[in-house]
């Protein structure tokens, strides 16, 4: 099958799956604001509670944390901002190493630069297209060195190795029970990237439910949005207070004095925003169920297409499926441009998985291991139109 025929094939079974209309431009993904965002946000405007303290934040992070489970949900600016802080809080510094995977957003090694310490690539399984736990612990056991006081390092660069960082692709959540074994054995602490994983389960449990904290994006291209936003999820009282200590300029509380006994950040999430999410919360169970729909429809029209394969869920987990994809056959870079190329300029948004973080000059110095699947993904996968909009009975 040639370039064209396949690409050609692909937009066929998008026009059988999606909206009617040839004229629109479909997106990769776009907010859906069907509930009471209006109302949630005029009444913000009406009171005057429109920044960073008021009674949607408190509403937002009580929903947030009765519907993942996790006993504290603490609201910030972005995913970013809460990755940020939740290894911060986790005791991650300066000179540390942390492990995360190469083939990830940006934001997951940039969260680690903040604070001075250094991404340590490793590589993702091809089933979750996330951190793969049995190729890290062999990994581990070639480079690490444990102490007699439980903690790694590195025999090639003396640094310590203090996390790990999982990111749940696309909502695909890794196989997370054999990570925290493979932790606990090297004693290193989770921080599960979560940013794109609310709505996620593996074996009946939230994912942001695993490590010691947890970071949640609610960007405008998430599955819910607060236009800019983010959430740190914890089991700890005493670390939610500090999330939320830090996150607000880590102000001792006073009637009228400034008082602040950290270095601080302000990073908490405006209550307009918090209100938007409100609203966008109550409508998660129905978003899921029209992604799991649209998810459904694409399985069974690209059975039937030769040369791609759907990316599916595993048997141990529900997906939230943000973003759906497709997997080329093999790695062909110019197939995958093609195809990309194609589908774009008829009218369907598609995009590529991201540059692999080990293949950035701004990170190309990091320590890394064997990535041979991040690198094969990365000329496999294309990204498709997956908004909740887009499933029509």
């Amino acid at each position: 099958m040639n370039n064209k025929h396949l690409s050609l094939r692909i937009v066929e079974a998008f026009r059988q799956v999606l909206p009617a209309d040839k004229s629109s431009f479909v997106p990769l993904h776009e907010p859906a604001f069907k509930g009471r965002e209006w109302d949630y946000v005029k009444e913000c405007l009406d009171t005057g509670w429109v920044s960073s303290v008021g009674k949607y934040v408190d509403r937002f992070e009580r929903d947030l944390a009765d519907y993942t489970g996790s006993p504290f949900a603490i609201a910030v600016v972005n995913g970013t901002a809460a990755l940020h802080i939740s290894l911060l809080i986790a005791g991650i510094q300066a000179g540390d190493e942390v492990l995360i995977p190469s083939l990830t957003f940006v934001a997951t090694a940039n969260a680690v630069s903040y604070i001075g310490a250094t991404p340590h690539f490793v590589d993702v399984a091809r089933d979750t297209m996330g951190l793969d736990p049995y190729k890290l612990e062999a990994y581990l056991r070639d480079i690490v060195h444990v102490q007699s006081n439980g903690q790694s390092f590195n025999r090639i660069t003396g640094r310590r190795i203090a996390a790990v960082v999982p990111m749940h692709t696309f909502g695909h959540s890794v196989e997370l029970d054999y990570l925290v074994e493979v932790c606990e054995r090297f004693g290193l602490t989770i921080v599960e990237d979560a940013a794109e994983s609310l709505g996620t389960f593996y074996k009946g449990r939230h994912t942001g439910t695993y490590g010691k904290l947890a970071a949640i994006s609610f960007n405008g291209n998430k599955i819910i949005t607060t236009g800019g936003g983010g959430a740190i999820l914890t089991a700890d009282e005493n670390i939610a207070k500090q999330v939320k200590h830090m996150t607000t300029t880590a102000k001792k509380p006073h009637r009228w004095a400034y008082d602040h006994d950290q270095i601080g950040y302000n990073y908490r999430l405006p209550n307009i925003n918090a209100a938007l999410g409100c609203a966008q919360l109550e409508q998660l169970p129905e978003m899921l169920h029209k992604k799991r729909q649209l998810a459904y429809r694409y399985e069974a029209i690209f059975a039937q297409v030769e040369g791609v394969e759907w990316f599916k869920e595993k048997e141990d987990g529900s997906s939230n499926y943000w973003l759906n994809a497709l997997l080329l056959e093999k790695p062909d870079e110019q197939l995958r441009n093609s195809i990309l190329d194609f589908t774009n300029d008829n009218g369907f948004m598609t995009r590529p998985i991201w540059t692999p973080m080990h293949r950035m000059a701004i990170y190309d110095h990091c320590p890394r291991m064997d990535l041979s699947v991040t690198e094969e993904l990365e000329l496999r996968v294309i990204n498709i139109p997956s908004g909740s909009d887009l499933f029509h009975n």
